[in-house]
């Protein structure tokens, strides 16, 4: 794709001058990216995938072992299987001509009993960020379709329109990264916990507030606001200063901002480290949540009747094309939410505020309930722009523990969803 304004085409002209990756970047890729496994047989014979070297140990029932041939540390597995395949993303974070560049490796291995590893790599994604957080992505092309695996090798890193699926969890990142300046002094510590890369420093080149959270310790507020950009950290900056006066850990970030909405709503002290720091946050965002619903009960019936019926029709306006949605993994039962009545009983048996925060009616947000034989598990919300799982909470909101599982088998199934987007 041709760059469509002058920072692409910076973005462009910088591209060509940029290093290739070195043989140890990619050697240390190969090393640490990919499963190396021992191949066991039932009589005790032990073949290294990597080397090919081949040895016998009949006592040998550690899940791991040593190469004696390349030292390498295997995964042992005793199988009639001879094939095997693997493949990861290696990031090596660099700076170039003023940008911090995220550059991923795309590795694949292939292992057969008796022959040594079939290595191949390819750089397929390139993520420039300018120091005032602007961005663009170099990529080469996708095979056409859903659930495809690999790239189009051939194709050129270009400009691509910024998608998901460019933004990559890789499994390891190279251990020496080079920096722009503005993102030394943010106090960045070459970690990423649950974020992606690319979220992490992109957060903290865009967002001056970033680098507060980071530098405070308030690293469950950093990642919340920097995965959830659709909750802006303006509103709850106020409310944050006085956590950070106060030196209170937010645990639960997505509580925490809940909690502060509910306050707004009941027209709190937004400032009052009374309020905004409790001893137990759980306890009192249950609490507003309840008070929350009595006075939602006490308002005139007409009324409430008459706002049900508005926001029952926006609701059908920008949901309905995703109705009739529903999956299943055998087990787990997986299906939007069809109406604002259905919403307030998942919202009343769940005990959450899916239906007193107004989840439903946000435009980007769908709604899905997971449950075993009609039995409620957890709350799904879904980001539309995204198409990722931004949280799915069981009663009180609470994780079960088929949380994981529910979570998979929602991401399994966001094509469904994509279809209905492009309907």
């Amino acid at each position: 794709m041709k760059p469509k304004n002058k920072f692409q085409q910076r973005i462009v002209e910088a591209s060509k001058t940029l290093p290739k990756l070195t043989d140890v970047q990619v050697d240390w890729g190969y090393k640490h990216c990919i499963e190396h496994i021992a191949h066991k047989t039932k009589k005790g014979i032990i073949t290294c995938l990597d080397c090919g070297h081949r040895w016998t140990d009949e006592d040998i029932t550690a899940e791991h072992c040593t190469c004696p041939n390349c030292k390498l540390k295997l995964k042992v597995e005793e199988t009639r299987k001879r094939t095997f395949l693997d493949y990861e993303y290696l990031c090596v974070v660099t700076a170039h001509k003023g940008y911090q560049v995220l550059r991923f490796l795309y590795i694949e291995c292939n292992m057969k009993v008796g022959e040594k590893a079939h290595y191949f790599h390819s750089e397929v994604v390139q993520k420039w960020i300018a120091p005032d957080g602007r961005h663009a992505t170099m990529a080469k092309l996708r095979p056409m379709g859903f659930f495809v695996h690999g790239w189009i090798y051939h194709s050129r890193l270009e400009i691509r329109p910024e998608k998901t699926l460019y933004n990559i969890t890789p499994t390891e990142v190279y251990p020496r990264q080079k920096m722009i300046p503005e993102l030394k002094r943010t106090g960045y510590k070459k970690t990423f916990g649950k974020l992606t890369p690319f979220d992490t420093i992109h957060f903290l080149l865009a967002e001056s507030k970033a680098e507060t959270l980071l530098k405070a310790g308030q690293r469950k507020l950093f990642e919340y606001f920097a995965y959830d950009r659709s909750r802006k950290i303006n509103g709850y900056w106020p409310s944050i200063r006085i956590c950070l006066r106060n030196g209170y850990p937010i645990k639960d970030a997505q509580i925490w901002c809940d909690y502060i909405d509910l306050l707004c709503s009941f027209e709190k002290d937004l400032r009052n480290a009374k309020y905004v720091c409790p001893d137990n946050l759980k306890a009192e965002h249950d609490k507003y949540v309840k008070k929350r619903r009595e006075w939602l009960k006490k308002q005139d019936a007409i009324d409430a009747r008459r706002k049900a019926q508005e926001d029952e029709a926006y609701f059908k306006e920008i949901k309905s094309k995703f109705f009739g949605i529903q999956f299943s993994d055998g087990l787990i039962q997986v299906h939007v939410l069809e109406s604002v009545d259905e919403i307030m009983q998942e919202g009343d048996a769940m005990k959450h505020c899916l239906f007193t925060n107004k989840y439903h009616l946000k435009p980007d947000s769908l709604i899905l309930s997971a449950c075993i034989n009609e039995q409620r598990l957890e709350t799904i919300e879904l980001s539309l722009t995204e198409l990722k799982v931004l949280q799915s909470r069981g009663i009180s909101n609470k994780i079960t523990k088929y949380h994981q599982q529910i979570i998979k088998l929602v991401e399994n199934n966001i094509p469904l969803i994509q279809e209905k987007l492009a309907a």
